[in-house]
Order: C-alpha cells, then structure tokens, then sequence
C-alpha cells in the first residue's frame, strides 16, 4: 500500500464516520423539530448572505451566546433559541449558515442540515448587510438559492442589518424602499421593531397553527406587511 494510498483511505474513512456522525445529529434534529411541532411552537429561520450578522441577530434576540465570527460556513450545524415576546407568546429562532453567490451543488448537499431547518421554518428573516456596496445583489444571490432549494414561497422578512455604518438618513431610505426593517444587530433597543413585528405576525394569523410551509396568508416582505397585506 503506498503513501497516496494510504492518505486516501484515511481520508474515506473519515468521511465515512462524519457522515455517521451527521446521520444521527439529523435525527436528533427531526426529534427535536417533532416535539416543536407537537408543542406548536412556530418557527423562523434567520437566512441571508455570509457575515450578514444573522448569529449576533440571534444573539441578540434571544439573549444567547452563539458563536460569531467572519469565518465562511461558521454556522454549519443550525443553532435554535427561544425567543420569548415582551406581551405573550414565543417562537423558535434558528440560526442557518450564510450563503454565497454561484453556491456549487456539493456544497448544498453539505448544508442539509441547514436546510432541513429552513423547510420547516413558518417564517423566514432575511438579514441582509447593507452597508455592503453590492447588498442588492447579495439579496438577489440569497432569493436565487432560495427558489433553488424550493422555499421561494416562504414568507419571510428583510432585515437591514448594520445601518450603524451608514448615515441615519440614508439607511432608513434604503430600509424604506425596499421594504425592510433596519436594525443594528448588537443594539436590542434597534430591533424593538422588528421583534414587534414578528410578535404581530404570530398573533395576528397564529401561526401556532399553521403547519411548516403554509404561508400563503403571511407577507413575502416587509413592505407587503406594513402595507396591511397581512
């Protein structure tokens, strides 16, 4: 057995092993989604383009500790906290990895796991960094991945994250015109909005009982929502 031979056969096997490995964190994960679901806890998972600020989002929201950091696919294996509303009511956060422009096939398969959160997510927020020159396309890069793994019909959010690194003036005309809800992702008092919102959202058609997926009386944007779409 040569030296090439003998790195390829490790290397098989430890792949072998991370797909074990992975086989068995996905079934815990549909455990843990099946006890949600028996619960009717609703869901929302927080998508967007890589170093968006979607784990300090999280962070956050729910007063948590995720790890956050500019690393691509930092956040592979998806993260879930409660969070709680100030009035009444919860609802599930998960945290999912960033996408990339041109995303190759192999690397979706490898974000199954990801994915498999996002399906059964109620609502989507979609964090964009507008403070990036480029934001419109990397909005457009997350839309287009989004109609390729089939959830373009999800409804979800825009969330512009960020907004510190810009003129107040301009962030609120861009989050204005395009429908979205600025933030600043380390400050809780700037998401009070959209956490309101959210809240609304699960009031206002229970998403309790809707099942994964069933979003056709729920708003695509920010703009359809605030528009008295919902």
């Amino acid at each position: 057995e040569t030296k090439f031979e003998v790195h390829r056969r490790r290397v098989r096997d430890r792949i072998l092993h991370l797909e074990r490995e992975l086989a068995g964190v996905s079934n815990q994960r549909s455990l843990r989604r099946g006890r949600r679901q028996e619960h009717g806890v609703p869901v929302a998972s927080i998508v967007g383009y890589t170093n968006a600020g979607k784990s300090t989002l999280l962070n956050t929201l729910t007063r948590s500790t995720v790890v956050s950091d500019d690393r691509l696919f930092s956040t592979l294996d998806p993260t879930s906290r409660r969070l709680r509303f100030p009035h009444q009511g919860e609802i599930i956060l998960t945290d999912t990895v960033g996408f990339l422009r041109d995303l190759p096939g192999d690397l979706v398969n490898a974000f199954k796991a990801t994915l498999e959160e996002m399906e059964d997510a109620h609502l989507l927020l979609h964090v964009v960094d507008v403070s990036k020159d480029d934001f419109p396309e990397r909005i457009d890069a997350v839309e287009r991945i989004l109609e390729e793994i089939g959830l373009a019909g999800k409804p979800r959010l825009l969330v512009f994250n960020k907004t510190d690194l810009l003129p107040s003036c301009v962030s609120h005309e861009l989050a204005s015109r395009h429908g979205a809800w600025p933030v600043q992702a380390t400050d809780p008092e700037s998401t009070r909005p959209l956490v309101a919102e959210i809240e609304r959202i699960v009031q206002a058609r229970s998403l309790r009982s809707l099942p994964p997926g069933d979003g056709e009386s729920l708003p695509q944007t920010a703009a359809e929502s605030r528009a008295g779409g919902i």
